[in-house]
This record gives C-alpha cells, sequence and structure tokens, in this order.
C-alpha cells in the first residue's frame, strides 16, 4: 500500500483504529527527503498491519501542533488514534523498525 498523506480534515478518522506511523515533514527539509524512500518501503513492508502516513507540516501547521512536533523529520507511532512513541529525526531505516518492534507492531 501506498504512503497515504493526511489533512487536518481526515486525520482523526483515519488514525482512530488499529496502528498507524505518521511522518510529520516538509519540502525544504533535507533529512525528510533521505527519511521519504524508507517511509514508503516501510508502507509497503507493513501493509495490512500499519497505516504509514505523511503530513506536510507546512501545510497542516495545527497537526504538527497538536503533536508538539518541533522538529522535522518527527515519526509518531499512534494506536487508536492515541500516541504511543516517536522518533525525532531521521533514524534510518532501521530506527523505523526499532519503534515499531518496540512497540509490538512487528
Amino acid at each position: 500500500m501506498a504512503v497515504v498523506h493526511l489533512t487536518k480534515e481526515d486525520f482523526e478518522e483515519k488514525t482512530k483504529t488499529g496502528w498507524s506511523m505518521v511522518d510529520f515533514w516538509a519540502e525544504w527539509c533535507g533529512p525528510c527527503k533521505m527519511a521519504a524512500p524508507v517511509i514508503e518501503e516501510l508502507a509497503t513492508e507493513y501493509d495490512g498491519k500499519v497505516l504509514v502516513a505523511k503530513v506536510d507540516v507546512d501545510a497542516h501547521a495545527e497537526l504538527a501542533g497538536k503533536f508538539s512536533v518541533m522538529s522535522i523529520p518527527t515519526v509518531i507511532l499512534l494506536r487508536d488514534g492515541k500516541e504511543v512513541a516517536r522518533q525525532v529525526g531521521f533514524a534510518g531505516r532501521a530506527g523505523y523498525v526499532q519503534l515499531l518492534t518496540k512497540a509490538g507492531v512487528a
């Protein structure tokens, strides 16, 4: 499954049940560009287990504010709409897999 791009209008609806891994990013962010292919890979790898999504912090600043995202990229792992873990900064594929594994997703 492809990465889902969330907006303030559909964020709650799409993340309210099950696991969601949300990448808060921006077009101008270098580390975000490095994270993008890894996030795409994980969307395919965890298809059916985790909704892998992205939020553009420039277009949806209120969502970044709601989750107190101060630095990007920030990946937040949600279960039934509630935050269970986060990774600030680009941690590489291993860092994101560890985030999912520690939470019991993988």
